[in-house]
């Protein structure tokens, strides 16, 4: 009802489930999915990636569950941004147009702390496990890489993705680097071409993962 009400979205369909949300979502290809975590026959983080993968439609993930583990899950999973469903109304479709336009729903306060958090355990967990010392192919849900995997950056696309997991929007990392903001867009598009990343989430994540960004969020090695 809220997002039928917007003249500018039109919902195509409602589903039950995560079986027929990627059902739908590969007969629609709508720009957004509003995609809960937990439904019958598939949860939303599984629906979420098969989504992802088949279609190019963005997500948005909607739960009553605030957890820090199913935030990182959805992002990795492919998510464009993740909304509690006791979001306000205004906020609930400024996140669908934001997302839908291709960016990323990105709460700094939040979403830094979160990466920070679930990298740290990601890391101590993989100094114990051998078998993990050799992955460092390029992935495209910003997986755990190696910072060596930066190097294919040039330096000022390496300051844009910095800049980027510090929350900045295209304008003020325009601002910040005194270049314009078109000139920041094809940065931006390079980064993610390069380090094969859906998306801006992903880039922001990847800057965490290959120790580009410390653990304290917002600063810099």
């Amino acid at each position: 009802m809220i997002l039928d009400a917007q003249p500018d979205i039109t919902v195509v369909a409602e589903v039950p489930d995560g079986v027929a949300a990627v059902a739908a979502a590969r007969e629609h290809r709508p720009d957004v999915v509003l995609m809960d975590v937990r439904m019958p026959r598939m949860d939303g983080i599984e629906a979420t990636r098969l989504v992802c993968e088949q279609t190019s439609s963005r997500v948005v993930m909607l739960t009553t569950f605030d957890h820090d583990e199913y935030v990182y899950d959805a992002l990795r999973a492919g998510a464009g941004g993740f909304l509690l469903k006791d979001v306000r109304r205004d906020d609930l479709v400024h996140a669908v147009r934001v997302v839908a336009a291709g960016e990323a729903l990105l709460a700094p306060s939040v979403t830094r702390r979160l990466i920070t958090r679930m990298v740290a355990a990601e890391a101590a967990g993989a100094a114990g496990d051998a078998g993990t010392a050799g992955r460092d192919g390029p992935t495209s849900d910003g997986g755990r890489t190696p910072a060596r995997r930066l190097d294919i950056l040039t330096e000022r696309e390496r300051e844009t993705l910095l800049l980027l997991a510090r929350g900045m929007s295209n304008a003020q990392i325009a601002a910040e680097l005194v270049i314009s903001e078109h000139t920041v867009k094809t940065h931006v598009g390079n980064v993610l071409s390069k380090l094969h990343l859906r998306d801006r989430v992903h880039a922001v994540i990847c800057a965490y993962e290959t120790g580009l960004v410390i653990a304290e969020p917002g600063e810099a090695e």
